[in-house]
């Protein structure tokens, strides 16, 4: 399974144009922030303190998610590349099981979308360091990295249930294209959530990207909003509702309700993807 992990990898990181397609969609919404969105938001936001610092982590956030999800699923696209061109069948011939092939392109495909999030993360640290003098919080690597870990893993996982039942790469190109575009706006990065309609906020809520954007917000975010409406627990809950720093069901859901709604969607989804197999298997 290992060199199976190891060839997907390799077909991966050596297409190089398949490479920059994948993050399109972050840099789409890493450019539109820069270009357009961040004078918009910030004329809205006179007055408060730090807002280049708050403006340029909410957008890091969005961003990351936005990698995940579309560099997992350009990684999982090799199982339907194979599955066209009759590589699966040659691999049939291996002593590799079905279950375990599919696990080494789901495997491959969360370490991909792990490391190209902390590539996009160095990027733009780097750039907004230099252009609006922001302070990264060193101290929030470790949690970073465990939620980059979780958005992979739950990105991977959800791809997987589309991409198992798509049959050529064709298909896979037209949909990659609209899941770049798509996730921008379902992650709360085009656009603030509080600035949404009611039915593109439940919309979003359905999806586990929303949550993980959440968890990166809160990280992120959370300490310079607690010093900027020092401690005014009601201007925080309206910033942390309109921003998705923090998503609204009946109350603003806590980190740890997130983490257990995200832990939710990759039980889930494992469930999903295990259910064809067993039945095959019975």
């Amino acid at each position: 399974m290992l060199t199976m992990m190891k060839r997907n990898l390799l077909l991966y990181f050596r297409n190089r144009s398949g490479v920059i397609f994948s993050l399109l969609g972050a840099l789409i919404s890493f450019v539109l922030y820069i270009i357009f969105l961040k004078k918009g938001i910030a004329q809205d936001w006179n007055g408060i303190e730090d807002k280049n610092q708050l403006l340029d982590m909410w957008l890091i956030s969005g961003t990351l998610t936005v990698t995940g999800i579309t560099t997992t699923f350009t990684s999982l696209g090799q199982s339907a590349k194979d599955r066209e061109q009759g590589v699966s069948q040659d691999l049939l011939l291996t002593d590799l099981s079905p279950f375990r092939r599919h696990l080494s392109y789901v495997f491959s495909a969360a370490l991909t979308g792990f490391l190209m999030q902390i590539v996009m993360l160095v990027i733009m640290v780097a750039y907004f360091a230099l252009v609006d003098q922001i302070s990264f919080p060193l101290d929030k690597v470790p949690i970073l990295l465990v939620i980059m870990v979780l958005s992979a893993l739950t990105a991977t996982l959800v791809n997987d249930l589309i991409v198992s039942h798509i049959q050529s790469v064709d298909a896979l190109s037209k949909l990659g294209t609209i899941i770049g575009t798509a996730s921008g706006f379902l992650v709360g990065t085009y656009f603030p959530i509080g600035n949404m309609p009611d039915f593109a906020q439940a919309l979003m809520k359905l999806t586990p990207g929303a949550y993980i954007a959440a968890l990166f917000r809160q990280v992120l975010m959370g300490p310079t909003v607690t010093k900027v409406f020092t401690h005014n627990v009601t201007a925080i809950h309206h910033f942390d509702q309109q921003l998705g720093i923090r998503l609204q069901w009946t109350h603003l859901l806590s980190q740890g309700e997130t983490y257990l709604v995200v832990t939710g969607f990759i039980v889930i989804a494992i469930v999903f993807i295990a259910l064809p197999s067993l039945k095959n298997k019975k």
